[in-house]
């Protein structure tokens, strides 16, 4: 399977990686960046794993499912610690990291 059998969750992990980066890049503007460590090291993280899934999909790796589940448990650290902060970024990423997590499990 390659980029058109896995394109839901290519999409998925795309838009993922883009609002991990988005908010960790936004939380290191808020006025306290020490408190949102954990989050932006999440972020990072997420977005990481999901560029990973993304190339392995693209490529029709036989490893890309396995990485897929590795992808969605980060997924769902990364909106569990995202749910605990009240800011627009955040809050997208929480959305966006479910989702993902969601279609990386079906793989």
């Amino acid at each position: 399977m390659g980029y058109h059998e896995n394109k839901k969750c290519i999409d998925a992990c795309l838009k993922c990686a883009a609002i991990c980066n988005h908010c960790a890049a936004s939380c290191l503007q808020e006025p306290d960046p020490k408190m949102m460590v954990k989050c932006i090291q999440l972020d990072m993280e997420c977005a990481a794993v999901c560029y990973a899934a993304v190339q392995l999909m693209s490529l029709g790796s036989n490893k890309a499912a396995e990485l897929c589940r590795i992808c969605a448990a980060l997924c769902e650290d990364c909106a569990n610690e995202c749910a605990k902060h009240n800011n627009v970024h955040c809050k997208e990423c929480v959305e966006a990291c479910r989702d993902c997590a969601e279609v990386c499990k079906k793989m």
